[in-house]
């Protein structure tokens, strides 16, 4: 047997460089496979790898150097991020907000620390500061179902803000009280001080920072520049007795209006913190841990029982009664709950400060236990905060009734047609040419992107030759065509910014089905294109001329109407319809088909259309057995998370493999409300695992007959 174990622990520099990128590079995909939010997973990646785990890696002065600048980051980027004129719309209730979600949870855990914990008085009161302050991490959910400018949500940032801020001044006080000669003097003195740094950075930084950005348009001075002032706030809090998360936490407040949150800028920010500093503050944090303590007795499991149910406890208090205050219906107070109740960076960071305060030699203000029992209660808090947010978010939009308007967006329609295979390019043509707006006359545009590869050259005139065959084919029903060959090393990335390039508002494309280039439903990008578009994707496949069509069925999910998309698709299938002169029937609830019906004969009154009831999805098998050859079967599915999703949704693969193989078949995933595809924040990935680990091993057991259906 090979012994490696004197390889370990790596000290080299530049191997130890390579596995923290290793751990950037890998954990997301992990933890997006067991549905755990990936900041967790840095954490975990350190525990495994450092000192008390498998002993991989030292914990040498790269993670000192890095680290800090994370701490110092992500406080940065939580005031840099923040909505500064949604609390001023908001103050009052926003106040009392937040003085209940600050006050209830300070004081539950300042009482369960000091009582049943034993901490000392600086201990309790930190722990206080942990739970009383938490992070939006869930707040992406809430952009995803279109919900950001609810008075509940606008309440629960603002408060966010208020008690970070407010959990922030206090442990700067716990810091300064740790100085010597801490009596009336240094307290006066201190608060002087305190002041002054305060308002000569308010009046100094947006000074300094108009007259840089008037001058200098360069795109590392300006990064440089905001870095500068980022760890001057830093520094001179720390000469004032501060410590160093309070001045970077002031910079970006101050800094919060110069600096776009759409802007190259604020891209900058966000990619450098999140890709290098950020990670490494994370997982050293993570090599800190002492895991083996959770083996070692009951004391940690009642330490992270105590802080997670009782600051859970008084963030719940909280929510639900300023609920009641402010007049606000209960789904508004499940949705207070859900964005107030998760802790992640901040309360790493605050525990991280009280790890460097010494109640005497060598015993610090927080002990393993307390910091094992904090990291735990992150994790737990994070997915409690996720799934409340969630399901919260759907009782709102269900019960506000909030129909996408039909008359909106109404001109909004260009449609893009990737095209690769010639046998198929001229049915998604003609599709296009069918579901397109005469009245408008804008056209469509077609499309093929090569790899970057050494077959590029000749894959690019093969698809200039495609691009030309379907353009004869559009002039041919006097239909604009507009053209474009796109070099790619991604082809679903060169497909998403072809869209934005051009405007488009939905995407025409071949269902997957050449098995040799890739075996699963989906193919290689199909998947890639839908996750990452929230715009009305149409995967089509027509096995015979579409002029043959004699029936168009559509298979419905409940709560499709409160998507987004809701009339655009049927606008399209209804013109198809119409142009094909073939009956069109809808299968779905009662109340989904009769705003169908309510618009088409509104708005289409020639249309020869049926509506039959199907009460749960999980009936979409039968509908084989009334679909013909000539008929045309459509599906409107929907993305993960959005409001008609539904989990019998993760088996269309495989139903659509099994019934209706043979079928002529459409698949359409509607406009839904979306966040920026640019938009990243330091509590929420880029990368989202569309499979989880749990959904696999479902499957796998199904297939061993373990489980049964």
């Amino acid at each position: 047997m090979l012994d490696f174990t004197h390889l370990f622990p790596i000290t080299n520099p530049t191997l130890i460089f390579f596995a923290v990128m290793s751990i950037i590079l890998f954990s997301p995909i992990i933890m997006g496979k067991l549905r755990i939010p990936h900041l967790i997973g840095m954490v975990l990646a350190g525990v495994l790898l450092g000192e008390y785990g498998f002993d991989i890696l030292v914990r040498d002065q790269s993670f000192e150097l890095f680290g800090k600048v994370g701490l110092y980051y992500i406080m940065f980027l939580a005031s840099l991020e923040m909505d500064i004129e949604s609390l001023r719309r908001n103050k009052k209730r926003a106040l009392a907000f937040a003085a209940l979600t600050f006050c209830i949870p300070f004081g539950l855990s300042y009482i369960v620390g000091a009582d049943l914990l034993g901490y000392t008085t600086a201990g309790a009161v930190l722990l206080g500061c942990i739970m009383s302050s938490n992070t939006l991490v869930s707040y992406p959910i809430v952009l995803r179902y279109g919900l950001q400018r609810k008075p509940s949500v606008t309440l629960s940032v603002a408060s966010s803000m208020i008690s970070l801020m407010l959990s922030l001044i206090i442990l700067a006080a716990i810091v300064a009280s740790f100085s010597n000669d801490s009596g009336p003097a240094f307290w006066t003195l201190f608060t002087l001080k305190f002041v002054l740094y305060c308002v000569s950075m308010v009046y100094i930084v947006p000074r300094l920072t108009r007259w840089f950005l008037r001058r200098y348009s360069d795109a590392v001075m300006q990064f440089a520049f905001v870095m500068a002032i980022l760890f001057m706030c830093a520094a001179l809090s720390e000469v004032v007795g501060v410590e160093g998360i309070f001045g970077a936490f002031l910079a970006g407040l101050i800094l919060n209006r110069y600096i776009p949150h759409v802007s190259p800028l604020m891209n900058r920010i966000e990619f450098i913190g999140n890709a290098l500093f950020i990670p490494y503050f994370l997982i050293g944090v993570g090599m800190l841990i002492n895991a083996r303590l959770l083996f070692q007795g009951g004391n940690i499991l009642w330490v992270i029982f105590c802080i997670t149910f009782f600051g859970t406890l008084g963030k719940a208090l909280a929510s639900y009664i300023a609920a009641f205050i402010c007049k606000l219906p209960l789904s508004s107070g499940h949705m207070m709950f859900g964005l107030t109740s998760a802790h992640a960076a901040g309360a790493i960071a605050m525990v991280m400060v009280g790890m460097k305060l010494q109640l005497a030699p060598g015993i610090y203000l927080v002990n393993e236990n307390m910091l094992n029992g904090v990291v735990i209660m992150i994790l737990i808090t994070c997915i409690i905060s996720s799934i409340i947010t969630d399901r919260a978010a759907q009782q709102i939009v269900l019960r506000d009734k909030e129909l996408p308007d039909e008359n909106k967006n109404a001109d909004d329609e260009k449609i893009l047609i990737p095209v690769k295979y010639p046998e198929y390019a001229n049915n998604l043509i003609h599709l296009g040419m069918l579901m397109r707006n005469t009245k408008l006359n804008r056209g469509l545009i077609g499309m093929t992107v090569v790899y970057d590869d050494a077959n590029m050259r000749r894959n690019q005139e093969q698809g200039q030759h495609l691009l030309e065959q379907i353009t004869r084919l559009a002039a041919a029903a006097d239909v604009k065509m507009q053209t474009q060959v796109r070099i790619a090393a991604n082809i679903a990335n060169g497909i998403k910014h072809a869209f934005n390039e051009y405007q488009a508002s939905e995407i025409i494309i071949g269902m997957h089905s050449h098995m040799n280039t890739s075996p699963r439903f989906w193919g290689e990008f199909h998947q890639s294109l839908f996750n990452g578009l929230n715009r009305q994707i149409i995967m089509a496949r027509i096995l015979q001329p579409l002029n043959t069509i004699r029936r168009i069925q559509v298979a419905v999910p409940s709560r499709a109407q409160y998507e987004h998309g809701f009339y655009r698709w049927i606008e399209r299938l209804v013109r198809m319809s119409s142009s094909l002169d073939c009956r069109i029937q809808f299968h779905g609830r009662p109340d989904t088909l009769s705003l169908i019906n309510e618009y088409v004969q509104n708005k289409h009154t020639n249309i020869r259309a049926d509506y039959t009831q199907m009460e749960h999805w999980n009936e979409l098998p039968k509908l084989a057995g009334t679909i013909h050859e000539d008929h045309l079967f459509v599906v409107i599915t929907a993305r993960k998370g959005t409001i008609s999703y539904k989990k019998a949704q993760d088996r269309l693969p495989e139903e659509i493999t099994k019934f209706f193989s043979g079928t002529n078949l459409m698949i359409i995933f509607p406009d839904q409300y979306e966040v920026g595809a640019e938009e990243m924040t330091f509590a929420t990935p880029q990368h989202q695992e569309e499979n989880s680990a749990y959904e696999i091993l479902r499957k796998w057991l199904y297939k061993k007959n373990i489980l049964k259906h």
